[in-house]
């Protein structure tokens, strides 16, 4: 059998939630698709797809499996898309979705020189913190932040930030300076609206992964205004190194627990599932790997 069948036949079935679906989608039969499937889990031994009367779900190993084959099916459309005719001269309205605050900082002064060198791109670009649904909204790139991206989607990494813990100096004068992370409970955060961890903010130490559950006098969904507040002395913030290093650098800002990092979250450009990128993507995401190669805002 074709690995890359397999692979094609594997995906479609991840996608699709169905061997039926799949099949149909492949247009073959549907115990060619089952066939394929088990195939595949015998000659790598080990179950990718848990199968029930009412619904598939895929394995922990199959998650990890599905990750590394959208990245293989990706790498080869790359290779074939920059062979095809009009890769070179891309054309067209790119819509692009970013966070608020990383698409001003990071972003907004790279698209002069990306429309200089692209003069048949148009760009849509559309600035929020929530998570779209690039499909459904029908954007053809997406910036996001976060450990992971989903796995529906193709993703390619830009940069990397870490969370930050930090005060500024007039509040830790008046308050005192926490040493250890648990000592956050007797003291006043700035809380981000978005965070998955809402108020129990998470640290791994010399002792392990713990929580703390915090006390925000302030919640707000942009990290400009928690990063305001912090400089403002309001009170203590959790914020992306992209955000707060230049406050950190000035003095402006103070930050906390070295010994108890937070978790590095990833800088994707992420897209659809397509089987033919189109070049304008294509180009707007290559600009961007370039752009932040080398950068590192954890120093």
């Amino acid at each position: 059998m074709n690995k890359l069948r397999e692979i094609e036949c594997f995906i479609a079935v991840a996608d699709l939630g169905s061997f039926v679906k799949a099949a149909d989608a492949l247009n073959v039969s549907k115990a060619a698709i089952s066939r394929t499937v088990l195939e595949l889990e015998a000659r790598l031994g080990s179950r990718l797809i848990q199968r029930t009367t009412r619904r598939l779900s895929l394995t922990e190993a199959g998650v990890l499996y599905l990750e590394r084959c959208k990245h293989i099916v990706a790498a080869l459309e790359d290779a074939d898309h920059m062979l095809s005719v009009g890769a070179s001269n891309p054309t067209g309205l790119l819509r692009i979705n970013a966070p608020h605050t990383f698409g001003v900082l990071h972003l907004a002064p790279l698209w002069p020189a990306f429309l200089q060198q692209q003069p048949g791109i148009r760009l849509d670009i559309t600035l929020a913190d929530h998570i779209v649904d690039i499909v459904e909204d029908g954007y053809d790139l997406a910036i996001r932040i976060a450990r992971l991206p989903n796995s529906s989607l193709i993703h390619r990494q830009l940069a990397a930030t870490n969370i930050q813990v930090c005060a500024a100096p007039s509040y830790l004068q008046q308050h005192g300076t926490p040493t250890h992370p648990r000592e956050l409970a007797g003291h006043t955060t700035i809380g981000y609206t978005y965070s998955p961890d809402k108020d129990e903010w998470h640290f791994d130490g010399p002792e392990g992964a713990f929580g703390v559950k915090t006390h925000a006098r302030l919640h707000a969904n942009n990290g400009d205004t928690c990063v305001a507040a912090a400089l403002a002395g309001i009170g203590i913030t959790r914020q992306p190194t992209f955000m707060v290093q230049q406050h950190i650098r000035s003095g402006a800002l103070v930050p906390l627990f070295p010994e108890y990092p937070s978790a590095e979250l990833g800088i994707y450009a992420v897209y659809p599932s397509r089987t033919h990128l189109p070049a304008k993507v294509r180009a707007a995401i290559d600009f961007l790997v370039t752009a932040f190669k080398g950068v590192d805002w954890n120093q």
